[in-house]
């Protein structure tokens, strides 16, 4: 072998060796992203879901209540991802989907008349790879009629918007997922321009978050500032305002300890 062949062999094989340091580590990366759907109605979009999911390396389908799986027609548009319907996890509440989920992304088409925190696809997914590399994340898809209803929106950090054409705006749902797919595998592979968090930062999952949120509502009602006739209202305000900060772990101890000081010397007031 002469020494250009010799050269040209060892660099083919540097080549693949560092393609497939980096596959892995794409893997690694979208192995901690869950495509989590609500409630479907068609078992067909769950199979070309698991297509969607599989042509761009996501592995994790978790279905919430969903009318029919699993099923022949989900078989057959998986297309060869069979093995993505075979691990899927079937939940029969949203709480046991997000389980342990730190960030939880919803895509929704419609605005509401609370305004949340958005992304488009793009952003959205840089921000899931961002936290994905040590953290699980849900991707969250709706009902394939009307989408994610208000109160699972405020199970939300962010929702996500595809800026479709507004004269036609109608996505399927294996095509929603398709096209957040894609978005995580190109933030995956590509240098994305990401802003890292403080060391100290650690994040809580959504169990956590929920257990706070519970605790708020039951403070502000046993100190008086709720209006218990319509607490929900002021209750979104303030799941904006927290799942938009953000709060690690540390924080999220100490406002539950300024919660039940506030309960401890409401109870001694009365």
């Amino acid at each position: 072998m002469s020494n250009q062949t010799e050269k040209a062999a060892k660099d083919t094989r540097s080549g693949e060796a560092m393609a497939g340091a980096q596959d892995e580590d794409v893997r690694s990366d979208l192995a901690r992203v869950r495509v989590v759907l609500i409630n479907t109605t068609h078992p067909g979009n769950i199979g070309a879901t698991a297509r969607a999911m599989k042509v761009m390396g996501l592995t994790s389908l978790h279905l919430v209540t969903p009318k029919v799986f699993p099923h022949a027609d989900a078989t057959a548009m998986a297309s060869g991802a069979d093995d993505i319907l075979q691990r899927a996890t079937v939940h029969d509440s949203l709480d046991s989907a997000l389980e342990g989920c730190v960030l939880t992304l919803g895509t929704s088409a419609r605005l509401r008349s609370l305004p949340m925190p958005m992304f488009d696809a793009r952003r959205a997914a840089r921000q899931a790879l961002q936290e994905s590399g040590t953290h699980e994340v849900a991707m969250l898809f709706g009902r394939e009629r009307y989408g994610l209803t208000n109160e699972e929106m405020m199970r939300c950090q962010y929702l996500v918007n595809i800026p479709a054409n507004p004269e036609y705006s109608s996505l399927n749902l294996s095509q929603a997922v398709q096209i957040m797919a894609y978005e995580l595998r190109v933030a995956a592979i590509g240098e994305a321009d990401v802003s890292l968090p403080p060391l100290d930062w650690e994040p809580v999952d959504n169990r956590q978050m929920e257990r706070f949120f519970e605790h708020l509502e039951h403070t502000l009602l046993d100190i008086r500032f709720l209006n218990p006739r319509q607490p929900k209202k002021l209750m979104m305000r303030l799941r904006r305002l927290f799942n938009r900060a953000r709060p690690d772990q540390n924080e999220i101890n100490i406002l539950r300890g300024i919660l039940k000081a506030s309960q401890e010397a409401a109870a001694k007031d009365r």
